[in-house]
């Protein structure tokens, strides 16, 4: 049986480009793109055996989150809720 590869490796390897010899920088820079891709809390889920009522519960708690920030993405743009304050 073949390995299904992820298209996303494919279409846009992560790439962190180093200037001035400023390697922390770009740790930097690399943490927070595999942040924001989701690897570390992958790598994390992937630690142990999850089970098949386990993964859908996670998914749908998922798709629950996903459809109320939505919701409130749009009540503020109608101007329904006032945006969240930035703590400073």
């Amino acid at each position: 049986m073949a390995r299904r590869t992820d298209n996303r490796e494919k279409e846009n390897p992560l790439q962190v480009f180093v200037r001035d010899n400023n390697v922390d920088q770009a740790l930097r820079a690399l943490k927070k793109k595999l942040q924001r891709e989701g690897l570390f809390r992958e790598m994390k889920r992937r630690r142990a055996y999850e089970k098949p009522s386990e993964k859908r519960a996670r998914e749908q708690g998922e798709a629950v989150r996903r459809a109320r920030k939505a919701a409130r993405k749009l009540a503020q743009r109608e101007g329904l809720v006032a945006k969240p304050r930035r703590a400073r």
